[in-house]
């Protein structure tokens, strides 16, 4: 009689086009949400919001890019459902298509100069689509993999999912470097900023057709045989509240240092008179490392549990807030480089590493993808949707220190602290071998 522990019969070759489309979708559909924060540092405030300011027009660009994470949470609850009810598979391949879409159409979009407030607006309104379709996104990515590996190494298969968020950010950071670096700035702000946007429609097509090869979740296919149950929601917020709020503070930090690192101290340097390219460059190196180290955190997490391990780089983001703004302040290419690579492929890796399998462990099969949603979508809104806006007030009121943004990242962390002390270890190899939700056992093909 087989263990939990043991490997389902077959399926490593089915579990390896399984991770290569997860990461690969993942990488499509956050190209396409995460090219609007590099903009927003870079372009929006000249293209679109002219007018005013170029700080306070920096604020606006970034209130822009934090619309589309107040739409996560309606995608999230919608898409969850439909993810729960028809399939993993199908509802991410709607949720690439609206996401694609949205992204191409800000490459074709008139500038202020061209229909004046309207350019925003239509910004705006394209911004909160792209958020509702990247709403789903991750759960099910996430779900597609996990539920498909060995419950002793799940820790170590769902986190390569987990480098379609960064390696996501990297291609138009790269793409916008190269573009700025190579172009006269008036023909930057013309039409160079475009070519990312419309690059999308690539990403898209790659995404799609990866997509659509791999196979639904068996443990989809065994939960939908069954007798049909409560709407996923319900049974989320009668039988598991626990874990939905506390999952939602955990996601605190890791949505937070993300943009700190990658969006807002690009802004800082700017404002400090500190080369911005030195940053940016030190953000690419950062996440390259990030990419490599993200299979050892996830496979850490199988070895000493997901708890432990987010617990203890929650800490080490603790720490390393001062610092980062201490190095850009100063300048120096070394110890920017060295502080982003703590933060983000040691900080931010070692508490985005452990939710590939910690989120969807605290969950019932049959209410999975609607959780992970939530608890992702809902953390994400509330920490990394009003971050940008609300570090760059703080920082204009503040009259461009960093005391104040440093509070208040330190908050989301110390909240995120809390929210894991309430939280269960959920790693079978922690867990005597046994799981802490139900999750049906299949045979893969």
């Amino acid at each position: 009689m087989p263990t939990d522990l043991e490997p389902r019969a077959g399926g490593t070759r089915s579990l390896r086009r399984t991770v290569a489309a997860s990461v690969i979708g993942t990488i499509a559909e956050y190209y396409d949400f995460f090219i609007y924060g590099t903009a927003s540092a870079l372009v929006f405030n000249k293209v679109f919001f002219p007018e005013v300011d170029p700080l306070v027009g920096t604020l606006a660009a970034f209130s822009t890019y934090a619309v589309g994470f107040f739409a996560r949470p309606l995608g999230g609850l919608v898409w969850g459902h439909v993810g729960d009810r028809l399939g993993r598979k199908k509802t991410l391949v709607y949720t690439l298509l609206l996401t694609g879409l949205g992204t191409f159409v800000v490459g074709l979009m008139p500038t202020y100069e061209q229909i004046g407030l309207w350019a925003a607006i239509i910004l705006v309104l394209v911004r909160l689509l792209q958020g509702f379709g990247v709403g789903g996104e991750q759960g099910g990515a996430l779900l597609l993999t996990a539920e498909a590996a060995p419950p002793d190494k799940r820790g170590f298969y769902a986190s390569f999912v987990q480098m379609g968020s960064p390696a996501a950010y990297l291609i138009p950071t790269v793409l916008f470097a190269v573009l700025e670096a190579q172009l006269p700035e008036e023909a930057f702000l013309s039409w160079g900023w475009r070519i990312p946007f419309l690059l999308s429609a690539v990403v898209v097509i790659i995404g799609l057709y990866i997509r659509m090869r791999v196979p639904e979740s068996e443990t989809f296919e065994a939960v939908k045989e069954q007798e049909p149950q409560r709407a996923p929601v319900k049974v989320l917020l009668s039988d598991h509240r626990r874990e939905v709020f506390g999952g939602m503070l955990a996601k605190f930090v890791e949505a937070a240092v993300f943009p700190l690192y990658t969006v807002f101290l690009v802004s800082y340097a700017k404002a400090h008179d500190v080369d911005t390219g030195i940053v940016l460059d030190a953000v690419i190196i950062a996440i390259v490392a990030e990419l490599i180290l993200l299979p050892f955190w996830g496979k850490l997490t199988d070895r000493i549990g997901r708890r432990t391990t987010f617990i203890g780089a929650a800490v080490l983001n603790l720490v390393l807030v001062v610092p980062a703004f201490l190095a850009v302040e100063s300048g120096n290419v070394v110890l920017i480089t060295l502080l982003m690579i703590a933060g983000l492929a040691f900080g931010h890796a070692g508490t985005y590493a452990p939710q590939a399998s910690y989120f969807p462990e605290l969950f019932p099969s049959s209410a999975r993808y609607s959780g992970v949603s939530v608890v992702w979508q809902f953390g994400a809104m509330i920490a990394s949707g009003p971050f940008t806006v609300v570090a760059s007030a703080l920082l204009v009121l503040a009259g461009g220190g960093f005391t104040w943004v440093a509070v208040y990242v330190a908050a989301l962390i110390v909240l995120s602290l809390i929210g894991l002390r309430f939280l269960p270890e959920t790693a079978p190899n922690r867990r005597g071998g046994t799981e802490y939700a139900d999750w049906p056992r299949t045979e893969q093909n």
